[in-house]
């Protein structure tokens, strides 16, 4: 369990699941165009790549009993409010993984998000001992771009018809950090970050808005 503030990481449950469903079925509209699909061929066309929540859970306990995945969900305030895995990773020379996430649009903008991958990296480099963290974002995907921005990860390059989401096959932006880039741990950074857009906040207290 990992927590910071309002904010916990936990791994995800069988039990979860009343609470994951609602989430989702209210999150439908603002989470559809970021859903990974299964491409042609198949009889139907392009499907969302959807299993039951039960079949979800045993993947993912698999996966990280096999050393290849770690997967939370993302609780804010004592409430499920989405979901974040560490997968893909590798060990031998490379000792690397990516991270994906989605959160609740009704508690998007507060911080969140950025905590959340705040969290898990720092768990990543101390005490799981990878050396590099990925996050593969769409480029149309600005609110996801704004979480890897705001925690100062550095911008690779554009991986073309990267993975399949939504229908078709799509460009990714590729971000990254290694442990020698947040020898501070990157939670650390992000509160610094925090605190100077309190400060500059209240220093802008009282002076004219832009034009509506």
């Amino acid at each position: 369990m990992l927590v910071e503030g309002d904010v916990l990481l936990r791994p995800i449950r069988m039990r979860d699941q009343r609470a994951w469903r609602e989430v989702n079925k209210r999150n439908r509209d603002w989470l559809r165009p970021w859903e990974a699909t299964i491409p042609p061929p198949t009889p139907s066309g392009p499907i969302a790549h959807r299993p039951t929540y039960r079949q979800m859970v045993r993947h993912l306990r698999a996966e990280a009993n096999a050393g290849r995945m770690l997967p939370f969900v993302i609780e804010y305030q004592g409430r499920l409010v989405g979901q974040l895995t560490v997968a893909g990773i590798t060990w031998g020379s490379m000792c690397s993984g990516h991270v994906g996430y989605w959160v609740d649009e009704s508690v998007a903008g507060r911080g969140v998000m950025p905590t959340a991958v705040a969290l898990v990296v720092d768990h990543c480099f101390r005490t799981v001992g990878l050396h590099r963290i990925e996050v593969c974002i769409r480029p149309e995907n600005r609110p996801s771009r704004r979480v890897v921005e705001k925690l100062g990860f550095r911008e690779e390059g554009l991986r073309p018809r990267y993975l399949h989401i939504d229908g078709a096959w799509r460009d990714h932006l590729v971000f990254a950090l290694t442990a020698e880039e947040v020898p501070e741990g990157l939670l650390g950074r992000w509160r610094r970050e925090q605190r100077h857009w309190t400060r500059n906040a209240g220093s802008d207290a009282g002076q004219p808005g832009p034009p509506q």
